[in-house]
């Protein structure tokens, strides 16, 4: 009997997959507001831990490698994933929200990232001691601040109701263009190190990636979503489009932005972002669909099964010293993760805290410093920076070459980059947690609320009334689609 049993079972890793991650999201949801209003924990470092516990260096039950899967099939996933997140975020935002506060998220944008990437590469370069053009693309990969970790804490929760709306808005702003953006900081290290000449370098950066990738991607992104936006109020007002349709066309419409920049070898986030800050412009779709909480949903089921899958494929035996890359060694990794930490945002955010208008105190400009995660936007960058230095394509072999002029530069990039982003998911997801007890503990006993880092009221240090505290909701649209808490 016990061998005709055995006979009918299939206990392959894709199955215990599937059975693993839906069970997880299951009990997730299950106290998702308890996990989330009393812990103050997010899903990103759940679903990595998960990852890490059932893959291949812990139970061994879920193992992407025996599956085949190749370095496209990652590429690919985080690709999607980020570009709807983003999506996402140009959705979300308040009506015209960039007419109004483009001066902040630019100064986010231009010289914070900037200084994030040179202090980022300084860090690699001195610590590690890689070349200069390594380390610049290391840091691009780490530049940006990832939609999906800052998806899982700026919206939906306690704490984010703590937190100014004005700061929200920007802080979502920066990570739904920043990941488009690092595009430029990411090929001006990888020209460094696969162009014949500065001259020919300098030439296919601007016209390839300034030109073509960014600049063309946005602009095509906006027109996107702008006539997506047109072509939907016809179709819903004449009748031609169901609810459930009408409720698809935000997803199938951030896909085809997707394919659309993939296609045309542009900038996939920036055409991404542009179709969703252009397709919300107005601010009418997301009135009407506010009550669906369609981006929970996707982050619930695709954000959590990719955290899932990075913490299955970390790479935990190149974190030891290689013979290739034998520079690369768990204390300075470790060092390297407190160095980024600290000092990758938030010196620049505070001495630039003047001149960014939706800043007002400098515990605000503290939060903004701090809070600038790094994750899956950073997974695909890598990816990229691989597929260049191995084939010159955007395409990844389906892994690593045996033999490479640039084997040493391969190598070094992704375990490098895995780590700081294993770091990041972990002191970034659990930051909330952190804060809300420290802020609980600091207060007089009479004054703590009953339960534990229970305080809903907002943070200290901040402006939180009027205009200092919202984003002009009187003129962001009929309905501010945050509105106060």
């Amino acid at each position: 009997m016990g061998s005709w049993i055995s006979k009918q079972l299939e206990p392959t890793s894709a199955h215990f997959t599937y059975l693993i991650l839906s069970a997880f999201l299951l009990v997730y949801a299950f106290f998702s507001d308890f996990i989330r209003n009393r812990l103050h924990l997010s899903e990103p470092p759940l679903a990595t831990l998960v990852g890490i516990i059932f893959g291949p260096q812990v139970l061994d039950v879920v193992n992407p490698e025996s599956w085949h899967w190749q370095d496209t099939v990652t590429q690919e996933a985080a690709r999607v994933i980020v570009s709807l997140q983003v999506f996402s975020v140009g959705l979300e935002l308040p009506r015209a929200y960039f007419s109004r506060h483009w001066t902040s998220v630019g100064m986010m944008l231009v010289p914070v990232m900037t200084f994030s990437w040179l202090v980022t590469a300084a860090f690699v370069y001195g610590l590690l001691g890689t070349k200069w053009s390594t380390a610049l693309v290391i840091s691009a990969c780490l530049a940006p601040t990832d939609p999906v970790l800052a998806a899982a804490v700026l919206q939906g929760s306690r704490f984010s109701g703590r937190v100014p709306r004005r700061l929200r808005h920007m802080l979502s702003a920066e990570t739904g263009c920043n990941d488009g953006m690092s595009f430029p900081f990411l090929y001006a290290g990888l020209l460094m190190l696969i162009s014949s000449s500065v001259g020919d370098a300098l030439r296919t950066w601007f016209l390839s990636t300034l030109l073509w990738q960014c600049s063309l991607g946005l602009v095509i992104g906006l027109i996107l979503g702008h006539y997506s936006n047109r072509a939907l109020r016809i179709a819903e007002r004449r009748d031609w489009i169901d609810p459930s349709s009408f409720l698809a066309f935000y997803i199938l419409l951030a896909l085809l932005s997707v394919g659309i920049g993939s296609t045309l070898g542009l900038d996939d986030f920036l055409v991404a972002f542009g179709a969703g800050t252009g397709f919300a412009w107005d601010g009418w779709f997301a009135n009407k669909t506010k009550a669906t909480h369609l981006s929970s949903i996707l982050e619930l089921l695709l954000n959590s099964s990719m955290f899932v899958y990075f913490g299955a494929i970390i790479p935990w035996a190149k974190f030891a010293p290689q013979d290739i890359t034998p520079f690369i060694t768990p204390a300075k990794l470790v060092g390297l993760l407190v160095l980024i930490l600290l000092f990758r945002r938030i010196p620049i955010v505070l001495l630039l805290k003047p001149l960014i208008p939706d800043i007002r105190t400098y515990p605000e400009a503290l939060f903004c410093g701090h809070f600038g995660p790094m994750g899956l936007g950073g997974l695909f960058l890598v990816i990229e920076a691989r597929a260049r230095l191995e084939t010159g394509e955007s395409i990844p072999l389906p892994h690593p070459p045996e033999h490479h002029p640039l084997k040493t530069e391969i190598e070094t990039v992704w375990p490098v980059v895995c780590f700081i982003l294993l770091g990041s998911i972990f002191v970034h997801g659990c930051s909330v947690t952190a804060i809300s007890l420290t802020g609980h503990f600091m207060r007089p006993k009479g004054e703590r609320a009953p339960l534990l880092a229970a305080e809903d009221e907002g943070l200290g240090g901040m402006v939180h009334e009027g205009g200092g505290g919202e984003s002009e909701p009187s003129v962001s649209g009929d309905e501010d689609p945050d509105p106060p808490r």
